[in-house]
């Protein structure tokens, strides 16, 4: 990766928009590269968009702030319009299949546009509580930011405490980011 790949997700506050961002900004540095995470909350914990900044490349990142994102993650219907300013020609952008009335919202710009299904993936095969984690597995895949590999490793540490007490989560955890980087095969 000769420049950082810029990445932005935004949800609302409690998917774990920073979590996934924590998650792979610890994964970048354990297999040697330079990543900045800056994130962007406030009332978002109260039910507000939270927006996580991620930049990750081979070489040190010069400035914190970036216009716009190579990848954007909306993760709710609210955090469309709160991201679109970061969408270019170039951009990546995804979003949850499951938001009603997105379709209006999306920027048409975007050098590709991308509905994953992680909201009913979770829901109906895995666990609500590993949305996130299928999106971390997406962000994986689509980027190549971290291995499949480092990203277990720093869900690893970033939960240990928790799979220690019920192991069946490490698992379940596991098929949620494998599950995310198969919706990226399976858009194509």
């Amino acid at each position: 990766m000769a420049k950082p790949v810029k990445i932005i997700l935004a949800g609302e506050g409690g998917q774990g928009v920073q979590s996934v961002a924590e998650i792979l900004a610890e994964a970048a540095n354990e297999e040697g590269k330079e990543a900045l995470y800056i994130p962007n909350f406030g009332v978002e914990q109260r039910g507000g968009v939270s927006v996580a900044f991620l930049q990750v490349g081979d070489e040190h990142i010069g400035a914190p702030k970036f216009q716009t994102g190579d990848v954007v993650v909306a993760l709710s219907r609210r955090a469309i319009p709160r991201t679109r300013q970061y969408v270019g020609k170039d951009t990546i952008f995804l979003y949850d299949a499951n938001i009603e009335g997105a379709e209006q919202e999306l920027p048409r710009h975007a050098k590709k546009i991308l509905a994953i299904p992680a909201i009913s993936l979770a829901k109906n095969e895995l666990h609500p509580r590993v949305f996130n984690v299928i999106i971390l597995g997406v962000i994986v895949k689509l980027t190549g930011v971290v291995s499949e590999e480092g990203a277990k490793k720093a869900l690893e540490s970033r939960l240990k405490y928790k799979f220690d007490k019920e192991p069946a989560l490490r698992e379940l955890n596991y098929k949620a980011i494998e599950r995310g980087m198969g919706l990226v095969a399976d858009a194509g």
